[in-house]
């Protein structure tokens, strides 16, 4: 039998199952912020809709109130019978959640799914959630032994994705996005449709290069107008994204953020019908009423503004001050009609504005930014969570570069079987063939051959 060397091969098969294992175990990364107390948030899920669906259903998928999913999107709710609307199939909506701390990070385990025929864990995940969850994600929030078997009618706790760092991004007001990447996205392409920057989105998401794949989960930051409530008020830390709308104190209010301002105005909602009062205390002013009043010294301004909501009663105060010129009518972000069909252009598409690596005009910033950080580093004071893969695999051999590997595995492939007197420099010396170069200088490496048949064959030997 040919003489072969036990460590090489030892060495060889380590690599090629280091290389090959590394390409099996790449699995979907997601954004986990650790967290150690009992507070939740406002966030938001990026939802794609896998067929048509009215509102409500949207809205029993995740057991939130149909026209909070609305006011989110900045729907139109004056529509007639806005809640049983038909949704079309592949829309993206951003649905509002209660983000709470469970089991030392930030999760939302609020939803519940109701399983049906043909229903498989993978099903639940990849189609009805739309990649918000994984399959060994739902079966181990629910001690599932036997995924293969699931009871029609058995209700499964769906934990989803969300974060917090504290409603604030770069010190600024913010309500964060889970969003679940597609094919066609690039980071820079999302940064763009968020309008953030590439540098933000790495360095929430404690990432070490730009390259993202489909199925990750990001958290994107949204600039968003914050609330002040005391912690008595139910609807205490409400935070609403630019460019839209919420609902509160029992559909009773409705408080919008932007355009041109971040600071959170509310008045009475088109919905409302039986609410306790909303009138300013000592004022005739009401809930959203403004007075100005100019002087020689500035604009005297004079506002009832909403305080929250708390045992039914809607809290109102007054407020007064002094400023330099007089504020313009409010603005309000423009509403849309309730979506009928999905279209590239979309407001409804996920990532309206994808970019391709060769056509992106954004890339990562050549100087270091002025907060004194490197893109992928968090400057101080900025969020930063951790990443991990939807299925809780570890895999160590990920941050080996490939290339550097290939590298290796060439240059350690040998020769497997050559016969001796084919090679004009190779002499043989009872059971060993020595090798020389042109110059008869001797290689450092030599083969070690048994006869066989008319030739010697064998595998390469280090010399001793």
């Amino acid at each position: 039998m040919p003489n072969r060397n036990p460590t090489f091969f030892s060495s060889y098969f380590a690599l090629c199952f280091m290389i090959f294992s590394n390409v099996a175990l790449v699995t979907s990364k997601s954004t986990i912020e650790p967290c150690s107390n009992s507070d939740s948030c406002n966030a938001l899920l990026g939802y794609t809709l896998y067929t048509d669906l009215k509102v409500a259903e949207v809205a029993s998928l995740f057991q939130v109130d149909p026209i909070s999913i609305l006011t989110s999107n900045a729907i139109d709710i004056s529509y007639p019978d806005v809640e049983n609307h038909i949704l079309p199939s592949n829309l993206f909506l951003k649905i509002p959640i209660l983000c709470s701390c469970v089991d030392g990070i930030r999760k939302s385990v609020s939803t519940k799914y109701k399983t049906r025929p043909q229903d498989t864990l993978s099903s639940i995940a990849d189609s009805i959630y739309a990649g918000l969850v994984s399959a060994d994600q739902i079966k181990e929030a629910n001690s599932i032994s036997d995924p293969s078997v699931l009871d029609v009618g058995e209700n499964l706790v769906v934990p989803l994705p969300c974060t917090c760092f504290n409603g604030t991004d770069n010190e600024l007001p913010a309500i964060y996005l889970s969003y679940v990447v597609k094919a066609v996205d690039t980071l820079a392409g999302i940064a763009a449709s968020y309008s953030t920057t590439i540098t933000d989105l790495m360095n929430v998401n404690a990432m070490g290069s730009t390259s993202i794949k489909a199925g990750d989960i990001l958290a994107v930051p949204l600039s968003a107008c914050a609330s002040n409530f005391p912690r008595y008020a139910s609807d205490y830390g409400l935070i609403v994204p630019n460019g839209s709308y919420a609902i509160t104190a029992s559909h009773c209010v409705q408080c919008s953020c932007g355009p041109g301002s971040r600071n959170l105005y509310c008045m009475p909602s088109s919905l409302a019908v039986s609410c306790s009062s909303m009138q300013c205390k000592s004022s005739n002013l009401k809930l959203g009423n403004v007075t100005v009043q100019q002087s020689s010294a500035g604009c005297n301004v004079t506002s009832c503004a909403y305080g929250g909501y708390a045992n039914g009663t809607i809290i109102t105060w007054l407020s007064s001050s002094l400023q330099p010129r007089c504020p313009g009518p409010q603005q309000f972000p423009p509403l849309l009609a309730p979506p009928t069909h999905v279209t590239r252009d979309s407001a409804f598409a996920p990532a309206p504005a994808p970019q391709s690596d060769g056509g992106s005009t954004t890339t990562v910033p050549k100087t270091v930014p002025s907060t004194g950080s490197l893109p992928g580093l968090a400057p101080a004071g900025a969020p930063m969570g951790s990443t991990s893969d939807a299925s809780t695999l570890v895999n160590s051999a990920a941050a080996i570069p490939t290339a550097f590997m290939i590298f290796l595995l060439i240059k350690l492939i040998p020769p497997f079987s050559f016969m001796c007197r084919e090679l004009s420099n190779c002499t043989s010396k009872s059971s060993l063939c020595y090798c020389y170069n042109t110059s008869g200088e001797q290689h450092k490496r030599i083969a070690s051959f048994e006869p066989i048949g008319s030739g010697l064959t064998g595998s390469p030997e280090d010399v001793a």
